[in-house]
Protein backbone atom coordinates (compact mmCIF):
# COMPACT_ATOMS: atom_id res chain seq x y z
CA UNK A 1 0.00 0.00 0.00
CA UNK A 2 1.18 3.36 -0.83
CA UNK A 3 1.69 6.06 1.70
CA UNK A 4 -1.22 8.79 1.80
CA UNK A 5 0.62 11.13 4.31
CA UNK A 6 0.53 14.60 2.69
CA UNK A 7 3.91 15.97 1.61
CA UNK A 8 3.71 18.97 4.59
CA UNK A 9 3.01 16.17 7.63
CA UNK A 10 5.94 13.91 5.97
CA UNK A 11 8.22 17.42 6.07
CA UNK A 12 7.06 18.25 9.65
CA UNK A 13 7.43 14.89 11.22
CA UNK A 14 10.95 14.97 9.97
CA UNK A 15 11.86 18.62 10.62
CA UNK A 16 9.22 20.06 13.12
CA UNK A 17 7.32 22.67 13.55
CA UNK A 18 8.56 26.03 12.19
CA UNK A 19 9.35 28.60 15.13
CA UNK A 20 6.94 31.26 15.41
CA UNK A 21 9.63 33.39 17.10
CA UNK A 22 11.65 33.32 14.55
CA UNK A 23 11.68 36.95 12.84
CA UNK A 24 13.68 38.03 9.80
CA UNK A 25 16.95 39.45 10.76
CA UNK A 26 17.37 42.89 10.04
CA UNK A 27 20.15 44.13 7.28
CA UNK A 28 22.88 46.33 8.27
CA UNK A 29 24.93 46.66 4.55
CA UNK A 30 27.28 44.74 2.86
CA UNK A 31 31.22 43.95 3.53
CA UNK A 32 34.22 44.10 0.88
CA UNK A 33 32.63 41.02 -0.64
CA UNK A 34 29.23 42.79 -1.19
CA UNK A 35 28.00 39.95 1.15
CA UNK A 36 25.29 41.06 3.60
CA UNK A 37 25.85 41.62 6.64
CA UNK A 38 22.82 41.09 8.96
CA UNK A 39 22.14 42.63 12.57
CA UNK A 40 23.94 40.06 14.89
CA UNK A 41 26.72 38.44 12.60
CA UNK A 42 30.29 38.79 13.80
CA UNK A 43 32.60 41.40 11.46
CA UNK A 44 36.30 42.36 11.37
CA UNK A 45 37.30 46.10 10.32
CA UNK A 46 40.67 46.32 8.63
CA UNK A 47 41.54 49.80 7.09
CA UNK A 48 37.76 51.27 7.21
CA UNK A 49 37.24 48.00 5.13
CA UNK A 50 34.46 45.79 6.89
CA UNK A 51 34.58 41.91 6.42
CA UNK A 52 32.05 39.49 7.79
CA UNK A 53 34.43 36.85 10.09
CA UNK A 54 33.26 33.84 7.61
CA UNK A 55 35.06 35.77 4.75
CA UNK A 56 38.09 36.60 6.64
CA UNK A 57 40.60 34.23 5.20
CA UNK A 58 39.70 34.84 2.22
CA UNK A 59 40.66 38.27 2.70
CA UNK A 60 43.86 37.41 3.96
CA UNK A 61 44.50 35.54 1.25
CA UNK A 62 43.26 37.88 -1.67
CA UNK A 63 43.75 41.37 -0.27
CA UNK A 64 46.73 41.15 2.40
CA UNK A 65 48.46 37.99 0.58
CA UNK A 66 48.99 36.28 3.56
CA UNK A 67 50.12 32.57 2.94
CA UNK A 68 48.47 29.71 4.63
CA UNK A 69 50.42 26.13 4.95
CA UNK A 70 51.19 23.22 7.53
CA UNK A 71 54.06 23.06 9.72
CA UNK A 72 56.55 20.96 8.75
CA UNK A 73 59.17 20.97 12.07
CA UNK A 74 61.87 22.39 9.38
CA UNK A 75 60.12 26.22 9.70
CA UNK A 76 62.19 29.04 11.03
Amino acid sequence: MSNLEHPMITHINATGYPSKDVEPKESAGSDYYDNEILVGDEIVEHDGEIILADSLEDYLIEVLEFKFRKATGDDE
